[in-house]
């Protein structure tokens, strides 16, 4: 289990959040996405050594710049001044990789951190990556693409605000006991699966060609299977009914949601956020010709907002 456990999380680190960054803001947070993979380095590495002091520190580092990020949460929901749906997914997506690298700390050092057995805390390293920061950013970004759609924005809202709830409800379950952690897990899941949907009737269509429409029905397929496996594991360490192991998650559950919805999932709004951004050059070149008189740096009107738009919690 452990060397699949490392993939997942290298996999998260070096990848996943630094692509997920520039989806949250290209702009302001460019700089961070481009500088990412350096500062995870030491992460993972430290995760193919053997507990120590070494390991460690190389973990330290990589807590450091989660930390960092962390403190980007606060700053730019009171820049927004409001907290909308989108936000508080966005917020959950910045803090999640700092509880990830909390966890990583205390489980390179040995140290049983509030108690909490050496495996628990290694398998809260990838949860709070995928099922902290890229479910969270997702949610926000299905929540932004369909917001005010008839039918849709309800739900939309709901789970841009239910994903991070579950997150945090699964988090106290840590240290309250397995009834709560099962009810973080009913809300977290029927976030999920509300993503889920909205993504494959909504946002897949939109797609613009089959590789992201692929991506996206892959996306929105798996997190059924996989939010229903952790549905199981939740009930059975609640109730004491046969439930898979710590051991077959990582396999089906951890190792479906790194690859199936994570990596489909930012690989499918990477594309969908370009293709926008090829198409708004377009539009800005069609009106310069349509206008002699607009010079080429002047900027283009106001465009509608497309499936595609990033997710912005500043005004």
């Amino acid at each position: 289990m452990t060397a699949l456990v490392n993939v997942i999380v290298t996999l998260g680190m070096l990848y996943v959040v630094p692509a997920g960054l520039r989806l949250i803001d290209p702009v302001h947070l460019l700089r961070t996405a481009r500088l990412w993979p350096l500062a995870a380095a030491p992460g993972a590495l430290c995760l193919w050594l053997p507990r120590g002091m070494p390991a460690t520190a190389l973990a330290a580092l990589y807590a450091a710049a989660c930390l960092a990020l962390a403190a980007r949460a606060p700053i730019r929901l009171l820049r927004a001044r409001s907290l909308t749906p989108p936000a508080i997914a966005v917020a959950t997506a910045l803090v999640s990789p700092s509880i990830a690298a909390t966890a990583l700390v205390s489980e390179r050092a040995g140290y049983r951190l509030f108690g909490f057995d050496l495996d628990i805390l290694a398998l809260t390293v990838p949860h709070f990556h995928f099922a902290g920061f890229t479910a969270a950013l997702v949610a926000g970004l299905v929540c932004r693409a369909v917001d005010g759609r008839a039918g849709t924005g309800g739900l939309a809202r709901w789970a841009a605000c239910s994903v991070p709830a579950g997150t945090l409800l699964v988090l106290l379950g840590y240290f309250v006991d397995d009834w709560a952690e099962l009810l973080g897990a009913v809300v977290l899941t029927g976030g999920m699966w509300a993503v889920a949907l909205l993504t494959w009737r909504e946002i897949r269509p939109a797609g613009p060609d089959r590789t992201t429409r692929t991506l996206l029905a892959t996306s929105a397929a798996v997190l059924v299977a996989t939010m229903l496996l952790a549905l199981w594991w939740a009930a059975g360490e609640a109730t004491g009914i046969t439930h898979p192991t710590l051991t077959w998650m990582a396999a089906t559950h951890g190792l479906g949601n790194a690859l199936g919805f994570a990596l489909c999932s930012v690989l499918a709004w990477r594309r969908l956020t370009a293709e926008a951004r090829t198409a708004e050059t377009r539009t800005a070149q069609v009106r310069t010709a349509d206008r002699p008189d607009r010079r080429p740096g002047d900027r283009p009107a106001p465009r509608p907002r497309t499936t595609s738009d990033r997710v912005e919690i500043s005004p």
